[in-house]
């Protein structure tokens, strides 16, 4: 066994174990008694031999004796405790049945719960670095290949396990010699179970991989389906799947196939070793050999004729654990992808700054308080038990920041920049110069290499994540609707949002007009992130949302660049209107909707090359100038 073959042994073993104690953790009654319950079934139905040769002995020693007269009553006695063994273990069966079917779901049920939770609470760079399309794929295949494994596999599994061993037991009891013959027997199939075996696990752990990237590429190309009709690109989406399902293909058949050599295999050589016992068997009969056994019987009829039905039986167990072991490698391989979702690092958030509502007292002081006044304050313990309030404001300041995505290539250099409560601060520049990755900064979809960044006074690594990002109104290039309602999707900027908060926020948006025109009004459900919309009604809902949320610093990435010449005018009414009184930062490729900010920042690769109003970047005849005067709109 190779190095790399030792880690994945002991990873799944690990991971077993792991799963082991997740179960017991969910259901640490139930799951003891389905144990118990399946190790009953299981010497129960390895039990019959032992009744078959005390029958068997029973009728020889009547035989030899020529008294028949009480061998009825010893089998009929036989009979009926075989019986009621039977009767408890149909009892167990049921009772494991319907238990597992509740631990198997409901440990789905809160796998799933874990692994969305978990996902919650990763940062956007995890999003950003991993196919979407794989993801899902941790949620419907991986699932799927656990869900077998616990509710079929695990408990097939221990019943074979118990079995061969309870009868392996019996044999040693009964004889030694025929016991060797069967184990000899038993390391043949376990070498084949090594070889053949361990290539379908191999195959079929690959399999799980490949299956994880073709639901990813399937996922790109129906979100990229306009795309591709688009650019008539139907022959190379085609050849590019082609080649992926070839692998998926590839493995699942070398998978499958060994898998299926297994067993024949396996039966055939169990039918060999049953023919095999019985030559031996006889043999030893016929030659009076003496047997070597535990019970100290002597060879007869009455140990060789059980001993084939254990035979049978043993080999049967050991080709049903074969048979499982591709399962639970496919579940263990699910599984491990599983664990890696839910090891994920969550977000890390140091902050301790919260905000909360607040009123303002006699003396001008500031007071916490449970209702919800619209005044907002961070509130920022201090060391020595102290606390104080600071109004939420929107006083955004950049220092020196530096920042890249991967630490060894920085894409923001020395940035600073400072934007006073009410002041419209715009970036533009080429695409990649860096705008978004600005106002990811702020929200802290990713955190600065160097510098600081300051929020009303308050750096921003001290303020909680979540609370930072409810003082900030983002509204994004592409637009992300959910499924449900008009209304729920405008209150998602704020859930305890009245329906007439939302109908204003909309109003302000310019969306009440085309919403009220909808077949249900605000009540019309939307779908496949609002399809039956325009791209431009979509993003004026997006506007809504925002404007709902009504926080005192807004973000607009490129907000209207989906919107026509004519909707826009609409649209910059309700955002002027909303924009009063607020920070904003605006990205816009549209320079005449920056023209009125209070100032524009001219980013090249990283670097801000040109600040100033818009009147005095014209003046200066520098880019923002060839920019403005070349053409309305920075393509």
């Amino acid at each position: 066994m190779t190095a790399n073959q030792k880690k994945m042994t002991g990873n799944r073993k690990n991971t077993l174990v792991r799963l082991f104690k997740t179960l017991i953790g969910f259901y640490p009654v139930l799951l003891p008694t389905v144990i118990v319950c399946i190790l009953f079934n299981a010497i129960v139905s390895s039990i019959p031999s032992v009744f078959m040769q005390n029958v068997i002995a029973a009728v020889e020693e009547s035989w030899q004796s020529g008294d028949w007269s009480s061998v009825s009553g010893k089998i009929l006695g036989f009979v009926l405790v075989l019986a009621v063994f039977y009767a408890l273990s149909l009892i167990a069966g049921f009772v494991y049945n319907q238990l597992m079917a509740v631990i198997t779901q409901g440990s789905l049920a809160k796998m799933r719960e874990k692994m969305f939770g978990g996902m919650q609470k990763l940062p956007i760079r995890y999003f950003d670095t991993h196919n979407h399309g794989d993801v899902m794929s941790y949620y419907t295949n991986d699932i799927d290949t656990l869900r077998q494994m616990i509710s079929q596999s695990f408990p097939q599994l221990m019943i074979s396990v118990v079995t061969v061993v309870t009868v392996l037991g019996i044999m040693l009891y009964y004889s030694l010699w025929l016991a060797l013959v069967v184990l000899a027997g038993v390391a043949c199939m376990t070498w084949v179970v090594k070889k053949i075996g361990g290539n379908s696990a191999k195959y079929f752990v690959r399999q799980q991989q490949a299956l994880g990237r073709t639901e990813g590429f399937i996922e790109e190309m129906m979100n990229g389906q306009k795309v591709v009709k688009v650019f008539c690109h139907e022959e190379k989406a085609k050849q590019g799947f082609d080649a992926i399902n070839d692998g998926l293909f590839s493995d699942s058949e070398k998978a499958n196939r060994y898998a299926n050599m297994l067993m024949p295999v396996l039966n055939n050589i169990g039918n060999v070793l049953y023919v095999i016992v019985a030559l031996v068997g006889g043999t030893l009969l016929l030659t009076n050999v003496h047997n070597v056994s535990i019970s100290g019987l002597a060879f007869s009829i009455s140990i060789v004729v059980p001993f084939l039905n254990m035979t049978k039986q043993f080999c049967g167990s050991i080709s049903q654990v074969s048979n499982q072991l591709n399962a639970v490698v496919m579940g263990l391989a699910g599984l491990e992808r599983i664990f890696a979702l839910i090891d994920e690092q969550p977000e890390a958030d140091e902050g301790y700054v919260t905000l909360v509502n607040v009123r303002e007292k006699a003396d001008g002081s500031l007071e916490e308080c449970r209702q919800r006044t619209n005044v907002w304050a961070w509130k920022h313990p201090h060391s020595d038990g102290t606390t104080t309030y600071t109004r939420l404001q929107g006083d955004v300041r950049l220092f020196d920041v530096d920042f890249g995505y991967d630490p060894e290539k920085i894409v923001l250099h020395n940035i600073s920049l400072y934007a006073k409560p009410g002041q419209k601060v715009a970036f533009v520049g080429a695409t990649g110069a860096g705008k978004t990755t600005i106002t990811n900064l702020i929200n802290r979809f990713y955190d600065i290499a160097d510098g600081k960044i300051r929020y009303d006074g308050i750096n921003i690594n001290k303020i909680k994540k979540a609370d930072l990002r409810r003082s900030l109104g983002v509204v994004l290039q592409d637009t992300n609707l959910f499924t449900g309602t008009v209304m729920e999707n405008i209150r998602y900027g704020r859930l305890d949002a009245t329906d007439e908060d939302c109908v204003a926020a909309a109003k302000l948006a310019g969306a009440h007009d085309f919403i009220t025109r909808l077949p249900q009004g605000y009540q019309t459900p939307l779908s496949g992130n609002g399809a039956s919309l325009s791209q431009g009604q979509r993003q004026l809902l997006a506007i809504a949302r925002a404007a709902v949320a009504d926080p005192p610093v807004m973000i607009l990435d490129e907000a209207t660049s989906s919107i026509d010449t004519r909707t826009e005018a609409i649209v910059q009414k309700g955002m002027d209107a909303l924009m009063t009184g607020r920070t904003v930062f605006v990205i816009a490729h549209r320079l005449s909707t920056v023209q009125n900010a209070d100032a524009i920042m001219v980013l090249d690769h990283g670097r801000i090359i040109e600040r100033g109003t818009h009147n005095e970047l014209v003046s200066r005849k520098g880019v923002y100038y060839q920019l403005y005067t070349g053409s309305l709109e920075l393509e």
